[in-house]
């Protein structure tokens, strides 16, 4: 048995395109982009992590609400979503705000969610549903999703992330399972950043890689470096490839870190993490890597990227403005949008005092 178990580990390798000097070390499997595309991925990467920065320090000033960092991400978070189509559908979970802020949700809309207010919620024209909460549930409707796709005909796919925490939770497992028996079209991403919330992933399971749990499932796996935004990119594209040609879901599980606290509500990863791994992870930063090869390619400046860092502080200026001018959200419009029909005596007792205090 033993044997066995470590057979099945030998074969998920870390798949990766670009070393941590943003040199090629697998020309083979250099996806066919062209420049402009090359360039538009490290705008994406850009543009993200000054709205990252933003976002912690308009959450910091009390004009945000909730708020989980991505920084140390982009790449697993960008790379993979470049990959997909306008018509593939996200399930995303509550890290992965960039992610449908690139498939179409405007940028005041990604504001209002972490808010709390309802408007945030509403992916009018998107192919989405709002980030997910709670831990691992976006992964069981992800498989519904791609099942419906796959009996509608639609060439399409369904893609959902979470961290590794969430690959610990029953649903990880369920949605696979259900998903690899319909053979239906869709991509778990596992983005391991090693520390859930606060536990390192080698308490979390025996398993020596995350890509190995796909097994069980009868779907195919694979580990990339989630610090390689051409390896992720790559790994997703034939990930959605071989689902519309109907040859079932993909678990990829991607190897990166997130430089800052789990969320913004309290999180101290200094009582987690040394600062020798700090150290040695922001060696491996997504970021630094594609710009030296971009730059190798001649397809990248600092003038070029300071324009981007400027538009994107004054984009994110506009969107947060238009979030704060954003009526207040009632209490009374929540139970109004919760409850199509009649509420009972209790609740229509509530609705009426909280009308009440608004009318004040």
């Amino acid at each position: 048995m033993k044997r066995t178990t470590e057979n099945i580990e030998e074969q998920y390798e870390m798949f990766q395109i670009l070393n941590e000097n943003g040199e090629v070390v697998n020309e083979e499997a250099m996806p066919q982009l062209s420049d402009e595309e090359l360039q538009e991925l490290m705008r994406r990467m850009v543009y993200t992590r000054i709205l990252d920065q933003r976002s912690i320090a308009l959450n910091r000033q009390g004009r945000l609400g909730f708020y989980a960092p991505t920084a140390g991400q982009e790449a697993s978070q960008l790379g993979s979503h470049f990959a997909l189509e306008k018509e593939d559908f996200l399930l995303p979970g509550y890290r992965d705000v960039p992610q449908l802020i690139w498939h179409g949700l405007p940028l005041y809309k990604a504001f209002l969610f972490s808010k709390g207010h309802y408007v945030g919620n509403q992916m009018d024209g998107v192919n989405a549903v709002s980030p997910q909460i709670i831990i691992g549930a976006q992964i069981t409707q992800t498989a519904g999703v791609a099942l419906g796709m796959k009996k509608r005909g639609k060439q399409n796919v369904a893609v959902t992330y979470t961290g590794d925490g969430g690959a610990s939770q029953g649903d990880f497992y369920e949605g696979m399972n259900f998903a690899g028996a319909y053979s239906a079209p869709a991509i778990f991403f596992v983005q391991n950043n090693r520390f859930a919330i606060s536990v390192p992933v080698e308490k979390q399971s025996a398993a020596k890689t995350i890509a190995q749990k796909a097994v069980a499932a009868g779907i195919e796996g694979v580990q990339v470096d989630g610090m390689d935004v051409l390896a992720v990119y790559a790994a997703t594209k034939d990930a959605r490839e071989r689902a519309i040609n109907g040859e079932g879901p993909t678990l990829i599980e991607t190897l990166t870190y997130r430089y800052g606290p789990h969320t913004m509500a309290g999180d101290d990863p200094t009582r987690y993490r040394t600062e020798e791994m700090d150290s040695e992870w922001e060696q491996k930063d997504p970021l630094v890597r594609f710009r030296k090869f971009l730059e190798n390619k001649g397809l990248w400046s600092e003038e070029k990227e300071n324009e981007i860092i400027e538009n994107a502080k004054e984009e994110i200026k506009a969107a947060i403005k238009e979030a704060d001018g954003q009526p207040k959200q009632q209490v009374t419009e929540l139970m109004e949008l919760m409850y199509e029909e009649g509420m009972d005596q209790n609740l229509q007792q509530q609705y009426d005092e909280y009308k009440e205090k608004e009318s004040k």
